[in-house]
């Protein structure tokens, strides 16, 4: 199993970027897939999830509104549009999967629930 994630960078504030998250490897399927970030010093902080069917997506609070997350099962893919970026959104972000062995509505947000991590992307908000 392999994710790849991708379409970090550098941008101004008030910027977007796109980052993708192609997933490979798997036979049937994750059950949700999520993303994260870790800015230096911090822990590792739930961002959003969505089930790989594409329902109840989740969001922190403090990307509610901005970010939006999907996905194209056609191209085994996850996308974490980010909109209004601001410098505290500067991190690596790394997209998840789980195969769901306990409730998706309890624990979508642990970094302990994912199965398979891909290797992070630096997103840079900065003036």
């Amino acid at each position: 199993v392999q994710l790849q994630a991708s379409g970090g960078g550098s941008v101004q504030p008030g910027g977007s970027l796109r980052l993708s998250c192609a997933i490979s490897g798997f036979t049937s399927g994750a059950h949700a897939m999520g993303w994260f970030r870790q800015a230096p010093g911090k822990e590792r902080e739930f961002v959003a999830a969505i089930t790989w069917s594409g329902g109840s997506p989740y969001y922190a609070d403090s990307v509610k509104g901005r970010f939006t997350i999907s996905r194209d099962k056609a191209k085994n893919t996850v996308y974490l549009q980010m909109n209004s970026l601001k410098p505290e959104d500067t991190a690596v972000y790394y997209c998840a999967a789980s195969l769901g062995r306990t409730p998706y509505s309890d624990n979508y947000y642990l970094p302990t629930w994912y199965d398979y991590w891909g290797r992070g992307t630096q997103v840079t908000v900065s003036s």
